[in-house]
This record gives C-alpha cells, sequence and structure tokens, in this order.
C-alpha cells in the first residue's frame, strides 16, 4: 500500500525533505531479476510467510515456510540472483519461542574469493512498526519506502549472500518491537540460521558471517554482535559494521521529543509497550494518544516521519507527562519505565572472549556515523564507542560528512570494503 502525499505547514519542511531523501535513492535503482534456487522445495504462498502460527513452536533458525522469490524491484545489483523469503523460528526478547519473516539472496555467479562465499546478515534501518512496512515486502515491490537497496545490491556485486532480516513483529496483526535490542539481535542471528537450513542457498553452518546495519539496523546490528557468542556460538561471525547506533534511548529519545523526527519516539513508545504490556501505556494516553498509536500503526517511515514531525510525547497523555516522568512510571513489580529502556542500552556488560563479560565479543567492530547527524546525538554515539574500546573490544570508528540520512549511502563503500576484509582475515587497524 501507499499513503497519499498530504499539505503540511512549514514547521513539517524537515520532515519532507527527509522523506525526499529516503526516496532519492531508491527511485535510481533499476530492478533485478531472481531466479528460482536449485531446489523446488519452497513453493509456500506468500500469506504463509506472514501469517504467525497460532502457538510458536518452531526451534531458533528453523524455516517454517519458504517460497522462491521471482523479481526484487529495490535492488539494481545487475546480477542474476536467487533469492527466496523465509519464515523461521527465533525467540523474542523475554525469551518465548517466535516466528520471523525475512529474505534471503544469493549470487548466481559462482565466488570467486577463498573457501565457501561469505554471508552478510543485514539489519534494515526505520521502516514503520505495522506489518505493510515488513523489508521483504518492501524487497519485492509491494511497498516502496524502505531506502536501502544500494546497499544489499553493493554487498551482491561484491559476491557476498545476503539473509536480510524483517525483524520481530512484522507477521500479520503484530507491531514492530522498535528498538528492543534481544528481540533484533535474536533475530538477525536466528535468520542466519534459517539461511543455512534453506534450500539451494549453498550457506552452511561453516560459513562466515558478518552483520550490517544503519540506524535502527545499526543497533539491532550491534545486539546480534553482544548475543553472538550466548545465543548462536556456533556461527562463524567475523565482524559487524554499524552506523548510526541509537546506544542509549533515553538521550536519543529526549533529542527526538518535540523535534523533526519524533515519529522514531512515537515508534520507539509504542514498540517498549508491545514488549511489557504489563507496564503502564494504554490507560495514560488521551484521545490524541490512542489516535497516534493508530496512525503509527498504519504508516511508514516516510508518513512517520511527517505525520510526527514537531510532536512531543506529553501532548498524547491525559496528564501531559514528560519523558522524564515517563521514565519514572512503575509497573506491578516495580519496575520503572526508564528501568526498561535501561536495557536496551548498547554497550554495557561487553567484554573480549573468555573475559567473562556478560556479553563476550570476539570479532572486530566497526562503528560509523555521519558528523551533522540530526537525529542520534553525539554523546550517545561517542559513548557506545568508548564502551567498546574500554572494555578492550577491536574498534574502529568512522565519521563521514553528512547527517543521519546521508551517512548511511555515504558510507556503503567502506562497510562492504571492511566486510570484505574480515572474510580474509586481513588484520585491522582499531583506533579507540
Amino acid at each position: 500500500m501507499k499513503h497519499s502525499a498530504r499539505k503540511t505547514p512549514h514547521h513539517r519542511r524537515a520532515a519532507l525533505i527527509a522523506a525526499g531523501v529516503l526516496l532519492g535513492g531508491l527511485l535510481a535503482v533499476p530492478a533485478v531479476t531472481a531466479t528460482a534456487g536449485t531446489s523446488g522445495s519452497c513453493a509456500d504462498s506468500d500469506a504463509a510467510i506472514y501469517r504467525p502460527p497460532e502457538s510458536p513452536e518452531a526451534a531458533p533458525g528453523e524455516v517454517v515456510a519458504c517460497r522462491t522469490v521471482d523479481s526484487l524491484p529495490m535492488i539494481g545489483s545487475g546480477k542474476q540472483v536467487s533469492a527466496w523469503k523465509v519464515q523461521y523460528g527465533s525467540t523474542d526478547g523475554q525469551g518465548r519461542k517466535d516466528t520471523v519473516a525475512g529474505t534471503v539472496i544469493v549470487p548466481r555467479a559462482a565466488w570467486q574469493g577463498a573457501a565457501e562465499r561469505p554471508l552478510v546478515a543485514f539489519v534494515p534501518g526505520t521502516l514503520g512498526i505495522g506489518p505493510q512496512c515488513a523489508f521483504s515486502k518492501q524487497l519485492t515491490g509491494a511497498y516502496q519506502d524502505a531506502y536501502e537497496g544500494p546497499n544489499l545490491a553493493a554487498l551482491l556485486k561484491a559476491g557476498f549472500a545476503v539473509a536480510a532480516t524483517d525483524g520481530a513483529g512484522y507477521l500479520d496483526g503484530q507491531v514492530h518491537p522498535y528498538v528492543s535490542g534481544a528481540d533484533a539481535g535474536h533475530a538477525v542471528l536466528d535468520m542466519v540460521r534459517a539461511a543455512s537450513k534453506l534450500p539451494g542457498s549453498g550457506v552452511g553452518p561453516d560459513t562466515r558471517v558478518g552483520i550490517w546495519g544503519y540506524s535502527e539496523g545499526g543497533s539491532g546490528s550491534l545486539w546480534g554482535a553482544q548475543l553472538a557468542a550466548s545465543y548462536a556460538p556456533e556461527l562463524k561471525v567475523v565482524g559487524v559494521a554499524s552506523g548510526g547506533v541509537p546506544g542509549d534511548l533515553r538521550q536519543v529519545g529526549t533529542s527526538l521529543d518535540g523535534g523533526p523526527f519524533a515519529g522514531f519516539l512515537v515508534d520507539a513508545v509504542i514498540g517498549m509497550a508491545v514488549t511489557h504490556p504489563d507496564m503502564p501505556f494504554g490507560s495514560l494516553l488521551n484521545d490524541a494518544g490512542r489516535k497516534a498509536v493508530k496512525d503509527a500503526e498504519s504508516l511508514c517511515a516516510v508518513g512517520t516521519v511527517v505525520r510526527f514531525a514537531g510532536a512531543h510525547v506529553a501532548n498524547y497523555t491525559g496528564d501531559r507527562l514528560t519523558l522524564d516522568q515517563l521514565f519514572a512510571l512503575r509497573g506491578p513489580d516495580g519496575t520503572s519505565w526508564g528501568e526498561v529502556v535501561d536495557t536496551d542500552k548498547l554497550g554495557v556488560g561487553v567484554g573480549t572472549s573468555g573475559s567473562g563479560a556478560r556479553y563476550e565479543i570476539g570479532f572486530p567492530v566497526l562503528q560509523y556515523r555521519g558528523l551533522l547527524d540530526e537525529v542520534i546525538p553525539a554523546g550517545t554515539a561517542r559513548s557506545t564507542r568508548r564502551a567498546y574500546c574500554d572494555a578492550g573490544i577491536d574498534t574502529r570508528w568512522v565519521s563521514y560528512a553528512g547527517d543521519h540520512l546521508t551517512g548511511d549511502p555515504q558510507s556503503i563503500t567502506d562497510a562492504v570494503n571492511w566486510l570484505g576484509d574480515r572474510f580474509t582475515n586481513r588484520p585491522m587497524s582499531g583506533n579507540c
């Protein structure tokens, strides 16, 4: 589906500019045709990919349903590829069984490098929180709002296989748990597992794996890195590239409130309410707040930015509660919203392999951002980097001249080359 354009006052001008930037690169990308895989067993219907089971039973990474994809209009790699949509088992942020959808794409040309073809687990940036926004749907042309087709095209041009998770909460009737760290980390790691079980993918248990994401995808990719050793120790992860990372959600939320990108904060508040249904939320909303929830769930990235430009969270609660007041509210077990938010802070409890840290990371990390980033405060980016450096994790930091939106396309060549170096075991020069 597509949302109709609407006339907006001048205070939404920044949001419209953002929408133009988001769509600009996408519209210039030619389509690439996908050919069927070597096995004919992936013949489930498209509806089956997005239909959640009544009771999730699949093991993490188990393929529940799959279908071959005929075309990928978002990607302009110029190469023939084999592609599949997949529904697979995962684990949600509370440790319960879940199912998630995603896309696996493999170049048809023979891999020219050493060993077997490597795989990049790609975590998309902000898409929106309704199931109509799922990345796998956008890749196949059902809805065009996403902006990272050139990222995937560059990976495929390099010869890498790609496993792009939609992330949790994009099946029919669901709401995406926006910026929930554990949900995101589990989804990306289980996407890799599912790719190795997909008939005809050529991905095996010994495949070298890189993880890449920007913005929400930057957070999800780093959470995948932090959870890899404990949740999926069998995976051969060799590096993670993460850009525009919202490492401290408290700081990011405060910065977004009332600004041109307040829609991201609205999505985050709703996402947290989805993952923590016992915490106070629905009872706090006024009529404007209830409408905001419905609108957010019906829009995707551009529509969300435009709809909520300049929005203040306080205007959506009956008592006009500020973010700080919301953070202080407690649920039935005494946990505050602030404590819930802090569980998603990146860099806390990280360490090197064998350190005994809660999150052991045994591979290099690339972090990057745009110097003019107006969405993610510089302070939180520096704090996440510093936490990794202080923990002794091999970390490289890169800055680009652009803002949040342009920092993503500016990084493509560097990120793909950096991942390629990890696949060939080239030493990395950290710059902590």
